[in-house]
């Protein structure tokens, strides 16, 4: 029984691990693509085509305009090599079947205000995945390729125990929505990245069950990024979301931290959160060695709110109010499910799930003031 058992294990670990690698392959084919086209690299643009491919774009004078990919190269040996040319690239989904997959890329171009949709049809071909055609769509957008970067938890349970928890939803979509509607991009990390638990899920909820039934929204919280993938100078503010599952991995992670405060210190950047979110940031020093929330004010889920006697509240690590206040820091809050919202500077953070809105326009006031 116990061979059978470590025969199934290793069987469960080895599909992981070759989902895992064929997940990278594919997204490192259409990264070629994307640098490729991005910064006028002819080379890596043909990295990822398959030399045979062809592209089916739009005309003002066809109803279908077929492009062989070796003619779609030459159109970036006119640009400087290596230099960005106004392209704003970035993975929407993956989905793939064995040797096949099909795969969406949004390309921004901020200057002209138009927002491109890339749709892939892939193919492994003597081991490697190649694009074996590419169609594509555009429209005018708002979008304006300044990012926030949202910190989420991998945890599913209140420490140790069997009780399970989660991101809040409800405050996730709140703060997203209004980002997406200013014109921003929202990335998310993870302790550990990949997929996260959700929590508060309210289906009854219009602009929750919009996002539910959003695949390409979907994709993104369960393909989290990892720290050491993330580039701290492409983000304007970081934003901490709350759900039990914040008080765990989030405000110990050492790579987390230091992105927090490479956007605050060295991009001039936003730090946020909201409701148990607010918990990672209790840990965060500036350069001089001082906690970032000493001498501030900072909002978040009050102690006082917390059932003392729920048998997940003998699993917190701290408590978030007292930490603060310990460290320097005035904590401030409202009557319950009211919103309220902190600015101190650029630290904005909120009460509860209620305060995710205001909270998201503080931070694009707050950035578009300073551009």
């Amino acid at each position: 029984m116990r061979k059978i058992f470590f025969t199934i294990l290793f069987a469960l670990v080895s599909n992981l691990s070759f989902s895992q690698s064929e997940q990278s392959l594919i997204e490192n084919c259409i990264q070629n693509y994307i640098v490729g086209t991005s910064y006028n690299k002819p080379d890596s643009i043909s990295k990822a085509f398959y030399s045979e491919a062809n592209l089916f774009l739009s005309h003002k004078e066809k109803p279908l305009w077929i492009v062989p990919a070796s003619e779609y190269v030459t159109w970036f040996q006119k640009g400087n090599q290596g230099e960005f040319n106004g392209r704003i690239g970035k993975i929407i989904s993956i989905e793939y079947f064995n040797d096949i997959a099909i795969a969406k890329a949004e390309i921004l171009i901020p200057q002209r205000k138009q927002e491109f949709m890339d749709m892939f049809l892939l193919k492994k071909i003597q081991g490697e995945w190649k694009i074996i055609s590419k169609s594509a769509s555009s429209k005018t957008s708002n979008k304006s390729g300044k990012k926030i970067l949202f910190i989420v938890s991998n945890a599913h349970y209140y420490g140790n125990s069997t009780i399970p928890t989660g991101n809040s939803f409800a405050e996730i979509v709140n703060a997203y929505d209004t980002f997406a509607n200013s014109g921003y991009t929202v990335d998310f990390v993870s302790p550990k990245g990949g997929d996260i638990p959700l929590a508060y899920i309210n289906t009854s909820d219009s602009l929750q069950k919009k996002y539910l039934y959003n695949p390409d929204f979907m994709y993104a919280i369960e393909h989290t990024a990892s720290p050491k993938e993330i580039d701290y100078k492409a983000y304007s503010a970081v934003h901490y979301i709350g759900g039990g599952s914040a008080m765990y991995d989030v405000p110990e992670n050492l790579g987390i931290q230091r992105i927090t405060m490479q956007v605050y210190e060295d991009n001039n950047g936003i730090i946020s959160s909201v409701c148990h979110g607010t918990a990672g940031i209790v840990n965060l020093k500036t350069k001089n060695g001082k906690f970032l929330v000493e001498g501030k004010k900072v909002s978040g889920y009050p102690d006082s709110f917390e059932k003392k006697d729920g048998e997940y509240f003998k699993h917190f690590p701290f408590l978030i109010q007292k930490t603060i206040e310990e460290r320097g820091g005035e904590f401030k809050f409202s009557k319950r499910n009211e919103s309220y919202v902190e600015q101190d500077g650029r630290i904005v953070t909120g009460q509860n799930f209620q305060s995710s809105n205001r909270v998201a326009l503080k931070i694009i006031e707050l950035i578009e003031k300073s551009n």
